[in-house]
C-alpha cells in the first residue's frame, strides 16, 4: 500500500490535471456555438452560388469545362485530408485518418494513384512519422478557418486538376514541379450533433452535373443534405453563360473546401468537449478513490499511534507498580 505522502502527491497531481481538462472543456464549449454560427452564416452564400451555377449550366451552350468533364482514363486522384492542429479531442483525428486510408485503398483498387494533401498539424505529424509523402500541407487555422485558408489550398488543387495527369504544376515551395491529377477528393468531419461527428468523403472534381426537366443541377449541395438545386428561372448573362461558368466553378470548389473546414472546426470543438468532459469526470472519480485510500491509511496511522500511546502508558503503570 502506498504511503500517505505518496497518495497526497497523487491527489494533487490528479487535481492539477483536472483543472486543465475542465478549462479545455469550457473553452471547447464556448467555441462550439461560435463554430455553428459560422457554418450558418456561410450557408446562404453556398446556396446562392449553387443556384447561380445551376442557372449558368442550364443557359450554357455546352458543358465542356474541364471541371465538369469526367476523364475516362483517370490515373491520379488528389486527396485532401482535414485534421486538427492540436490534440485532446478523442478519436476525432484517428477517425478521419482512417476514413482517408479507406478512400486511398479504394482508389488504388480502381487503378488510380492517390496524391495526398494534408490540412492540420496532426495529419502532417501522422504521415511524416510513417514516412508517407504528401504534396503540400497547410496548418494553423483548424479551429478558426478563414475563406483565404481554403483559397490557398483550392488554387493549388484546381491548378493541379486543370493540368491533368499528363501535366505538371509548380510546387508550393517553388523548388520544383509536381504531377497533375484527374480527380479531387476531400476527407473531413461533418458536424451532426454535440455527440456525433462523422468522417465524410466528398468528390470535389469533376463536379457532377445531371440534366433534370430541361435544366441542369449540381450533383452535391455544398453544406447540407437537402435536395440538389435545380435551375428554373431564365436570365440573360453578360458576359455569356460559358464565360461566367468557367469563372465561378473554381469559386464553387473553394466554397466547398471552406464549408468542409467550418464543419471540421465545429466537429473538433465538439469532440474536444466530449473528451475533456470524460477526462474531468475520470479525474474526479480517481481523486475520490485516492482520497478514500488516503483516509484509510491516515486512519490506520492514527489507530497505530493510539495503540502505541496506550501501550506506553500501560508499560509505565506496570513499572510504577513494581517500584
Amino acid at each position: 500500500m502506498a504511503s500517505l505522502r505518496e497518495l497526497r502527491s497523487r491527489i494533487r497531481g490528479v487535481n492539477s490535471i483536472k483543472k486543465i481538462t475542465k478549462a479545455q472543456e469550457l473553452i471547447a464549449t464556448s467555441r462550439i456555438s461560435k463554430a455553428q454560427a459560422r457554418v450558418a452564416a456561410a450557408k446562404p452564400y453556398a446556396e446562392e452560388i449553387t443556384k447561380v451555377l445551376g442557372e449558368l449550366a442550364s443557359a450554357s451552350k455546352n458543358l465542356s469545362h474541364p471541371l465538369l468533364t469526367e476523364r475516362p482514363n483517370a490515373r491520379r486522384a488528389a486527396v485532401l485530408v482535414i485534421t486538427s492542429d492540436s490534440g485532446m479531442c478523442g478519436g476525432y483525428n484517428s477517425n478521419v485518418l482512417k476514413r482517408a486510408e479507406e478512400l486511398m485503398t479504394s482508389l488504388r483498387g480502381d487503378g488510380k494513384e492517390p496524391v495526398l494533401y494534408v490540412m492540420g498539424s496532426k495529419g502532417i505529424t501522422y504521415y511524416k512519422f510513417r514516412n508517407r509523402p504528401f504534396q503540400a500541407s497547410w496548418f494553423g487555422f483548424s479551429q478558426q478557418p478563414k475563406y483565404t485558408d481554403a483559397s490557398a489550398a483550392c488554387g493549388h488543387l484546381v491548378e493541379a486538376f486543370m493540368a491533368g495527369s499528363d501535366g505538371e504544376v509548380p510546387s508550393l515551395d517553388g523548388t520544383g514541379t509536381i504531377e497533375g491529377v484527374d480527380e479531387l477528393h476531400i476527407v473531413y468531419t461533418k458536424f451532426v450533433s454535440m455527440l456525433t461527428q462523422n468522417p465524410e468523403v466528398r468528390r470535389l472534381a469533376p463536379i457532377q452535373v445531371s440534366y433534370v426537366d430541361e435544366n441542369y443541377e449540381l450533383g452535391d449541395d455544398i453544406m447540407s443534405d437537402s435536395p440538389n438545386v435545380v435551375a428554373t428561372a431564365q436570365y440573360e448573362f453578360e458576359p455569356d453563360a460559358d464565360v461566367l461558368l468557367g469563372a465561378l466553378l473554381p469559386k464553387y470548389i473553394n466554397t466547398r473546401i471552406y464549408a468542409s473546414l467550418l464543419e471540421a472546426a465545429a466537429s473538433e470543438s465538439a469532440a474536444r468537449r466530449t473528451a475533456m468532459k470524460a477526462a474531468t469526470d475520470n479525474a474526479n472519480e480517481l481523486a475520490n478513490v485516492l482520497q478514500r485510500e488516503a483516509n484509510s491509511v491516515r486512519q490506520a496511522q492514527i489507530t497505530q499511534e493510539i495503540s502505541e500511546i496506550v501501550g506506553g502508558v500501560n508499560a509505565l503503570a506496570s513499572s510504577s507498580d513494581r517500584d
